[in-house]
C-alpha cells in the first residue's frame, strides 16, 4: 500500500509545471473591484470644500423648520462689515443697491429663469449667493386676531442692502451679461447694479473706493489739502462757513 501511494504521489508531482499565466483567471476581476471603488471614492472627494456634493435646492431649506419663522428684518451689518458685497467665484455679479427687503422664492426663480433664457446655448456657470430659507405664514382675509400664526404660504430670503445675489462665470461678452442681469433685475423687486470682479466692497451704502474703513469709522473726516486756502491749516479752518446777503447791500 505504501509503495502504491508513493508511486501515485510521484506521478502527480511530475505532472505539475510552473507557468507565467494565472492559475485562476477570474481573480483579475476580483482585483479590479476594490481598485474601482477606491478610484470612485477619490473622484467624489472634495478636499478643499466642506459643502456636501449633493447640495439641496437654493429655493428651499435643506431641513424643515423646527418652529415657524417670525417676520423679522434683514440683518444689515452696521459695524463696518463688507461681507457679501464683492465677487467671490464669478467674473460678473448682480448687487442690490436701494434698500433691504424680503424676496420670495418665486421671484428669485423668475430672475434665474430670465438669465437662463437670455444666455441659452452659451457655456457659463451661475452662482447663487442667497438661499430662500425663511418661511412666510399668512392668515386668510377678514380673520380675527389670535388663533395662531397662520398657515404656510411660501419660502423667502432676507436680503440686506448691497448684497450680491447672482454671480456668473464664463466666456461671454460683458454686454451680454449686462443684458441678462438687467432682465433678471426687472423680474425681482428692488433696484440692482452690475458689478465686476475687483470692484471695491461696500459698507452700508458707501463704497470703499479711495476711502478706508478706518476713515469711515471716524466721527469727522479730514479736510483734503486741495480744499484748504493758502497759508491756513486744518485746525484754523472752520468746519462750516455761512454767508448772508442783506437786501440793502
Amino acid at each position: 500500500m505504501k509503495l502504491r501511494s508513493v508511486a501515485s504521489l510521484s506521478s502527480q508531482l511530475e505532472r505539475l509545471s510552473i507557468s507565467s499565466t494565472l492559475l485562476r483567471p477570474f481573480s483579475s476581476s476580483l482585483c479590479i473591484r476594490p481598485c474601482a471603488s477606491k478610484n470612485s471614492a477619490i473622484l467624489s472627494a472634495r478636499p478643499f470644500s466642506t459643502t456636501a456634493i449633493n447640495a439641496g435646492n437654493w429655493l428651499l431649506p435643506t431641513r424643515p423648520e423646527k418652529k415657524r419663522s417670525r417676520k423679522g428684518r434683514p440683518r444689515v451689518p452696521t459695524g463696518g462689515s463688507a461681507r457679501g458685497t464683492t465677487i467671490v467665484w464669478g467674473d460678473y455679479g448682480l448687487r442690490m443697491i436701494d434698500h433691504h427687503r424680503r424676496i420670495s422664492a418665486s421671484q428669485l426663480k423668475n430672475g434665474e429663469e430670465a438669465i437662463k433664457q437670455r444666455l441659452k446655448g452659451m457655456r457659463y456657470r451661475l452662482f447663487k449667493r442667497i438661499c430662500a430659507s425663511i418661511g412666510v405664514y399668512t392668515s386668510g382675509n377678514e380673520t380675527r386676531m389670535g388663533k395662531g400664526k397662520g398657515s404656510f404660504d411660501h419660502w423667502a430670503s432676507r436680503v440686506a442692502v448691497s448684497k450680491i445675489i447672482f454671480e456668473l462665470k464664463g466666456n461671454i461678452h460683458e454686454q451680454v451679461v449686462r443684458d441678462a442681469f438687467r432682465l433678471a433685475g426687472n423680474k425681482m423687486p428692488g433696484m440692482y447694479e452690475f458689478v465686476k470682479k475687483g470692484d471695491p466692497p461696500v459698507v452700508g451704502i458707501t463704497k470703499l473706493d479711495g476711502v478706508t474703513l478706518e476713515e469711515l469709522k471716524r466721527p469727522r473726516r479730514k479736510i483734503p489739502l486741495d480744499a484748504l486756502p493758502i497759508g491756513s491749516t486744518a485746525e484754523t479752518t472752520p468746519l462750516s462757513t455761512s454767508t448772508s446777503i442783506s437786501p440793502e447791500a
